[in-house]
């Protein structure tokens, strides 16, 4: 019985597959530049009929089968289930329900999130909710965002964000709101940004990119080694393209080994194609000029 199980498991997964490589992955095949992959997400989601077929293989095999397992990755948190239905070189594609009870309970929001990613999304069920929205505020060090007006969601709406320069945050539904995304990979921010709802003030952020937090973890373990030999390294990476790792470096450069690297943070505080990683720069030259002063 276990065998025949397996069996039904595999044939029902390999079905869902050989769709979703017929409907998804063949529009995406060869997509390179995002406005391409934005393009090619837009006229996808745009007639969602092709849905039902692809899924149609895991909902016959949850009916046969309360025990069978679909080869799909869940994420849930209080608010959202979603399936992340395929993972491709050029973009994630996921389903998922917002619950409407979870939101009515869960009172007025205090944060928001900058994903850094092209989004475009089709809302099969818009559960009348209402969306906050807010814009990066480009001209600031550091980053803000400032609110703009929101929107309400309606059946077989297809919005379109930029989130790089755009936060969208569901604070209020009627109903549960099912909705299909497209996220689109080249072309994303380094970070993901969390600001505060009050003030629109920047809280924190993190790296994206996975490579680049691996990069961090080995530097804070050459540095916590006490590796004053491995100069080259930091300085290296220091001159990466991403912002938030070349500060990274340098953070812990210093903390390493502050003589070594003030060459390289005084070429930054003047150079550094980045306007924040500029101005921490300039601030920490001077706190260092000021320790060395008195050392």
């Amino acid at each position: 019985m276990a065998t025949l199980a397996r069996r039904h498991d595999c044939a029902a997964n390999d079905r869902f597959h050989a769709r979703l490589a017929q409907h998804v992955a063949a529009r995406m095949a060869g997509l390179q530049h995002p406005d391409a992959i934005r393009a090619a997400a837009i006229a996808l989601l745009s007639d969602c009929t092709w849905l039902a077929e692809v899924l149609a293989p895991l909902i016959a095999g949850l009916a046969a089968d309360p025990w069978f397992a679909p080869a799909i990755r869940v994420q849930r948190d209080a608010r959202r289930t979603a399936l992340v239905l395929a993972d491709l070189p050029a973009l994630t594609l996921s389903a998922s329900i917002t619950a409407a009870a979870p939101l009515a309970s869960a009172g007025p929001p205090s944060r928001f999130v900058l994903p850094g990613r092209q989004r475009v999304t089709r809302y099969l069920r818009g559960g009348d909710a209402q969306v906050r929205r807010w814009q990066r505020i480009e001209s600031d060090v550091p980053v803000r965002c400032s609110e703009v007006a929101g929107e309400t969601l309606a059946d077989g709406m297809l919005t379109m964000q930029d989130g790089v320069r755009e936060a969208r945050l569901i604070v209020a539904a009627a109903r549960d709101v099912v909705a299909v995304t497209a996220t689109v990979k080249p072309g994303a921010d380094a970070l993901v940004r969390e600001f505060a709802v009050a003030d629109g003030r920047l809280l924190r952020q993190a790296s994206a990119d996975d490579a680049a937090s691996r990069a961090e973890l080995l530097l804070m373990l050459l540095r916590a080694s006490g590796r004053t030999d491995a100069g080259a390294c930091f300085d290296s990476v220091s001159h990466d393209a991403a912002p938030q790792l070349r500060w990274a470096a340098m953070r812990e450069w210093l903390m390493l080994d502050a003589h070594a690297a003030h060459p390289r943070l005084t070429a930054m505080a003047a150079n550094d194609s980045d306007a924040a990683v500029r101005a921490a720069s300039r601030r920490t030259l001077a706190t260092l000029a000021a320790r060395m002063a008195t050392a």
